[in-house]
């Protein structure tokens, strides 16, 4: 690991001030940067903790909008009241992801951050990474693929989004809350993290120097009916193969709105706007599920040895339907 100076944030200005220092990065739980230092991925020069400056609450409006304060840990965020009664996709989500150890400490702010948990990323022996060396090229590529990207890839990147978290978020339509020097502003969950193109080194649309401050989650719709699907390699810690949340409003048996998400498919959370209007006024049965999944996964483009994930897609978007439909609680 590389040496750096730490610093704890008394203020979010003073840490929004620190950030602008060459090589600076905020450190919240530091589950996954921590482990990129020891990686030698990343080497920042400065560790700027804002533990202390960005909020732990969970708090809901009378218009229903849940607030989630950045520095909410993940455990907390799973079993709150709030979130287990009103968004239990969230909580589903959240309790398949990671160890309990790693969710006692990782943040809201900061499991939105992680980066891919790409074989050629994460091992700087590979020289030919385009997300760590812009310009080095793309070892996945010709490489072994299994668990790397079949939707909204490019020829510069075939990685995916590690988080479980952002899934669900995706489907429930969150906003993300940010503050920076030109002041706060609002980036809805679709826009939070981006496709590779040609800068695959570029993971979100958050700026440099803006911290997360919060996450916003709409009105409920989907506390009834909803469910969290995560087919991994072994039962526990282990990031997905394909993930799937959905979020169904009924009225008698058939859909009134939907939310549809999938991870482990994409460079971000994937969610499809065709499937989720395929669903939106039509019974909620296996045919229409299966039109849904069908279109959720419409262009995929798989490599050597990971077109598996195109079926395993499909059948985890019907049985995730089908199982938010039935109102089953995990």
């Amino acid at each position: 690991m590389n040496p750096f100076s730490y610093q704890r944030a008394a203020t979010p200005d003073a840490a929004l001030h620190a950030i602008t220092a060459r090589g600076a990065k905020f450190l919240g739980g530091g589950t996954n940067l921590v482990d990129l230092m020891k990686y030698g991925v990343e080497t920042p020069t400065t560790l700027i903790d804002v533990t202390h400056i960005t909020s732990t609450e969970i708090t809901s409006a009378p218009n229903g909008i849940t607030t989630i304060g950045a520095g909410v840990r993940n455990s907390d965020l799973a079993n709150h009241q709030i979130i287990r009664t009103n968004y239990p996709l969230l909580s589903h989500a959240l309790l398949s992801g990671a160890s309990a150890q790693l969710r006692n400490m990782a943040t809201t702010g900061g499991n939105l951050l992680q980066r891919t948990r790409c074989y050629y990323f994460s091992d700087t022996a590979f020289s030919q990474c385009n997300k760590r060396t812009p310009g080095s090229g793309c070892a996945a590529m010709r490489g072994f693929n299994r668990i790397h990207a079949i939707l909204g890839a490019s020829e510069s990147c075939i990685a995916t989004n590690p988080s479980d978290m952002s899934v669900a978020l995706a489907a429930l339509n969150a906003t993300i809350r940010v503050q920076g020097p030109k002041g706060k502003r609002a980036i809805p969950i679709a826009d939070f993290h981006r496709l590779p193109g040609t800068t695959p080194n570029i993971d979100t649309n958050l700026k440099p120097d803006e911290l997360i401050t919060a996450v916003e989650l709409p009105a409920p719709r989907f506390a009834k009916n909803s469910f969290y699907v995560k087919v991994r390699d072994r039962q526990s810690y282990a990031f997905a193969l394909v993930s799937v949340a959905a979020g169904l409003e009924l009225d008698g048996n058939t859909i009134k709105s939907a939310g549809l998400a999938l991870g482990g498919v994409a460079h971000k959370p994937w969610r499809s706007a065709e499937a989720e209007k395929a669903l939106i006024g039509s019974p909620a049965t296996p045919e229409t599920f299966r039109k849904a999944s069908e279109l959720a996964v419409a262009g995929a483009q798989p490599h050597a040895h990971n077109a598996f994930k195109i079926e395993l897609a499909k059948q985890s978007i019907v049985r995730a339907l089908t199982l938010a439909a039935q109102g089953v609680q995990a």
